[in-house]
């Protein structure tokens, strides 16, 4: 797999191909664990430069929850955000045109251009709810 985040270097094609393969999201530090559990010899440094890299490139999404460390896959193409169970990481990808549209008007209204940003909803899941 070739990646536009940097140069295609053998550890790189790992993290790269490991998001591919794996669901949901992950710390770098977990997917550094699944690639030295497959036996990939990589750095834990390069494990997060390698997804800062991706990140920039808009290759993978980048999840940052309250309290704790951040958290990356590779997702679909196209913005959207995420509903995300606080009980068992769950992730729900969601398409707001509504929160487009208000984003836009609240930057135009102060001067704002070229605008960005994430959302992530925090809740409970279904399965979670019946659970507890």
């Amino acid at each position: 797999m070739t990646t536009s985040a940097g140069r295609n270097t053998r550890q790189r094609s790992a993290v790269a191909a490991l998001l591919t393969e794996v669901d949901g999201f992950h710390s770098a530090q977990d997917l550094h664990a699944m690639l030295r559990d497959r036996g990939t010899r990589i750095g834990l440094t390069t494990v997060y430069r390698t997804l800062q890299a991706l990140a920039e490139a808009d290759e993978i999404d980048v999840m940052r929850p309250p309290g704790g460390e951040h958290l990356y896959r590779r997702c679909s193409d196209g913005h959207h955000h995420h509903l995300v169970c606080r009980g068992c990481g769950r992730t729900v990808e969601v398409v707001g045109p509504t929160v487009e549209t208000w984003a836009d008007k609240v930057a135009a209204e102060h001067g704002f251009a070229d605008v960005s940003h994430t959302l992530e909803i925090f809740g409970t899941c279904g399965e979670c709810m019946r659970k507890a």
